[in-house]
This record gives structure tokens, sequence and C-alpha cells, in this order.
């Protein structure tokens, strides 16, 4: 659940950075609205969200209550059972598109709920090998008016995030908190905002054109092959923090004020003590929100 909750905050926090670094003259190029398409929004968010996945990201944040690192063994029993498995997730993600192209080509005349069910099951066994744990129509983009025709996007963005991946690790040899990253990211993908095209900005930070070959190449890796990367990864990053000191907790200056409000009632803000006691003091409302609740439900049974 904490993984989750970490990669749906990075996904978030990625359009946030994103939008934010925009720098055009005029508020039309920082909308999700065309000509912005999915694929480039989505490229912001998932290259973010994918940090979360790094073992040398959970050595240095993944950290419990007494501040000890996420053991490497637990990483190494997740990559153990995710990793071969990680190939379905690409296929889940083809089969919305596959199965929303089918079905917007067929005759108005076959358009019924039983014949869409019965496509949903055929598109799935086509391209997943069978029914999916996760029902092509469960997936709520297909229900929604202004995310049809949408699922594509995603599909390109994970293909530029992999190659964006392999391009700083070809130049740089690491991502997380590299300090030339962030720069090149912003000079690269978001001051453009909607004025340029989404394939030419990949083509003009990795050198090459978009392509699926770094995604393949990260699902041909074999499990023993990623832990070993992953594991000196951790490693590295563990040293750095003996040696340099961990900065991890260290408050962070985002030349912005960050309030955290609830109706009219502000709960906390950065401009006293900082984001993180800000952060902080919306964690103890929270808690204290939950614990309430549950004291008054223990009353009423």
């Amino acid at each position: 659940m904490l993984t989750c909750s970490a990669h749906f905050f990075l996904v978030k926090a990625g359009h946030a950075a994103h939008f934010a670094n925009i720098q055009q003259p005029s508020p039309l190029f920082s909308q999700e609205r065309a000509p912005t398409s999915v694929a480039y929004a989505e490229n912001q968010s998932m290259f973010l969200d994918s940090l979360v996945g790094d073992a040398a990201w959970r050595a240095k944040y993944a950290k419990d209550l007494d501040g000890k690192s996420i053991p490497f063994a637990i990483i190494e029993e997740e990559i153990k059972s995710t990793h071969p498995f990680a190939v379905f997730q690409l296929r889940a993600m083809l089969s919305v598109s596959y199965f929303e192209k089918a079905l917007y080509e067929l005759p108005e005349s076959e358009v019924t709920a039983e014949k869409i069910q019965s496509l949903a099951d055929e598109i799935e066994k086509k391209i997943q090998g069978g029914l999916s744990p996760r029902p092509l129509l469960s997936v709520p983009h297909l229900v929604s008016d202004e995310a049809s025709c949408y699922y594509q996007g995603y599909t390109l963005a994970e293909m530029s995030v992999h190659q964006t991946r392999e391009y700083f690790k070809n130049k740089y040899g690491y991502i997380v908190d590299n300090p030339n990253v962030g720069p090149e990211i912003t000079s690269a993908y978001w001051v453009h905002g909607n004025s340029r095209q989404f394939l030419d900005l990949v083509k003009d930070l990795t050198g090459k054109e978009l392509s699926g070959d770094a995604w393949v190449d990260a699902l041909k890796e074999s499990s023993a092959d990623k832990i070993a990367s992953e594991k000196n990864e951790y490693a590295e990053m563990i040293e750095k923090m003996k040696v340099g000191g961990d900065d991890s907790s260290s408050d962070i200056d985002l030349q912005m004020e960050v309030r955290f409000v609830d109706g009219d009632e502000l709960i906390a803000a950065s401009s006293n003590g900082g984001l993180l006691e800000a952060c902080s003091e919306f964690e103890k409302f929270v808690a204290g929100r939950v614990a309430a609740a549950a004291a008054a439900e223990k009353e009423k049974a």
C-alpha cells in the first residue's frame, strides 16, 4: 500500500512539476486539452513515478520510523515475484487500445451489450493470453467521454520513460538525486509546454526517434541481472549517505508558499517552519481525523 501511495504521489508531482515549469507567453501552452497530447503529459508524470521502483531511491527515501532504509532483501523478493511477469503489464496496456479500436470499428447494428462483452473477452485472450485479472470493461477510460481514445498515450509515454531513463543512465551512470537530470528534463521537456510535438522533444533529448527498444530491453533483462544491478545501485546510495550525509530529511525550498487547507481552515503553511514542518502538521491533522472517526464508530457500536 505504501509503494502504491508513493507511486501515485510522484505521478501527480510529475504533472505538477511539469506544468509549473512551462515558460511560454500564454497560459494556453500549459493546459491539458489539445494540442497537449496524452503521451507528452504522461511522460512527465511517469518518469518521476519510475523512480519509486529504483533501489537507489528506496535506499534513501523508503525508511522505517527509526530512519532505517528498507532492507535490500525486500526489494530482491519483489523483483523475483514481479519482474518475470512485467510483460503482462505491457500486454494489458495494449489490450485497452486494441479493444477500443475494435469497438469503434464495429458496425452500429452490432453495438450491443453482449457483443461488447464478447469483444472484450476476445481481445483479452488474443493479446494477454487469457481473461485479464482486471477486465477491460473495468478500465474507466473506456466509459468516460473525455478519456476516450486516450489510453494509447500511456503506452507511448512508457516507451518514452524507458528511452529517457536509458539516455540518462548511459550519459551519467545514475538517475536518483543526480543534479543534472532535473535541469535537462526542464529544458528539454517541461519549458516548451504544448508549443512543440512530443515526438520531437523525445528525439531532441535522447537523440533517437521514439521506439519501444529500451522498454523491451528492460523486459528481456533476467531477474538475476536486474537484482545484481539494483543491488549495486542500492549499495552505492547507502555508501553516498555514509560519506556525504543523509539529506533526505533536509527542508526543501520551493521558492513558494505551500498551504494545507480544509475548507476555510488553514492546517499548516510552509511559511511557518518550512515545508517539511508543514507536512508534519498535516500528517498529525490526518491522524487526528482518523482517530476521531474510529472513536465515533466505536461509540456507535
